[in-house]
């Protein structure tokens, strides 16, 4: 059975998709989505372009108070999901 896959299944399985683990049917159904989807293509786009600029990035290039914040907001992510 070969069901369409929505905006929001391909968002689900986009870390596979990236990083190649997807089976060669979801592979294609993902595929066939991001054929006709004008939104997802931008989607994945950002997320590659996001990927590269990341690896790119150093601990020490990261402002000592940017990096205070990104700890505090991280430390608290948990904390504020379970409200």
């Amino acid at each position: 059975m070969n069901v369409e896959l929505s905006c929001q299944g391909l968002v689900e399985l986009v870390t596979d998709y990236l990083e190649g683990a997807l089976s060669e049917v979801d592979r294609a159904r993902f595929n066939a989505h991001l054929a006709v989807c004008r939104g997802c293509r931008g989607y994945i786009d950002q997320m590659q372009q996001t990927i590269q600029l990341v690896g790119k990035l150093h601990e020490e290039a990261i402002p000592p108070e940017a990096k205070t914040i990104l700890l505090e907001v991280f430390q608290n992510w948990k904390k504020d999901d379970s409200k």
